[in-house]
């Protein structure tokens, strides 16, 4: 049976990686983030007042046509970031902050919402939870240029946003992913771990936690 899984979480907390590492052993098809292609990312990072609507526009405007393509596919599918975080965490703290009008936030805001009451949403929503010194250094890691200048203070109120929108999400099972602990690169373990819960999930079982003694490193 057809699975549609998306991965949500902050910059840099492994969304894509992820994607890539279970997608083969899930045998669902990826599909990622369009993170390099959104030909306002730049420029919104030196002037978010500027430039938030349009990168935002292009965000949902894609995130819709990945939420479209994914539906043709006949087999299993795994999206990196759903439409939903654009609106709900992104959007929301570039109005929250100041860095879009208001005009701007309701165009936004209605367009958004007239969309998703057609979108079929995902089985399942893996959400990857990590505190702000996790994220700083997996996004030094990766050395984007345009991330260099990201505020820690950006990254925790992206994550307050996250949790509320977490919090409040119904339209599927979320399983939360405890990714300040689990290194699913570097421990084969933790990445069986997380496939093992996901397919829990995805059986219908309610309760799925990562317990403590599961947390270890090897």
């Amino acid at each position: 049976m057809k699975k549609f899984i998306a991965v949500a979480g902050n910059i840099g907390v492994g969304k894509s990686t992820l994607v890539n590492m279970i997608s083969e052993q899930l045998d669902s098809m990826p599909f990622y983030e369009p993170v390099t292609e959104n030909p306002y990312l730049a420029d919104f990072y030196k002037d978010m007042r500027a430039w938030s609507f349009q990168s935002q526009i292009f965000f949902l405007t894609h995130r819709l046509r990945i939420h479209q393509e994914l539906l043709r596919v006949d087999g299993s599918v795994i999206q990196d970031r759903s439409i939903y975080e654009d609106a709900e965490v992104f959007e929301q703290n570039l109005f929250v902050q100041g860095s879009m009008s208001l005009r701007d936030h309701e165009t936004y805001r209605d367009l958004y919402l007239t969309l998703a009451t057609y979108l079929p949403p995902p089985d399942l929503v893996i959400y990857l939870r990590a505190s702000v010194p996790t994220l700083l250094a997996r996004i030094a890691m990766r050395d984007r240029s345009y991330e260099r200048k990201i505020a820690p203070e950006y990254l925790d109120r992206l994550n307050s946003l996250y949790e509320n929108w977490i919090q409040h999400f119904t339209l599927c099972p979320v399983l939360t992913v405890p990714a300040d602990d689990l290194d699913y690169v570097a421990h084969p373990r933790h990445l069986q771990l997380i496939i093992n819960k996901v397919q829990e999930k995805l059986t219908g079982k309610d309760e799925v936690i990562f317990a403590r003694d599961e947390l270890s490193q090897d």
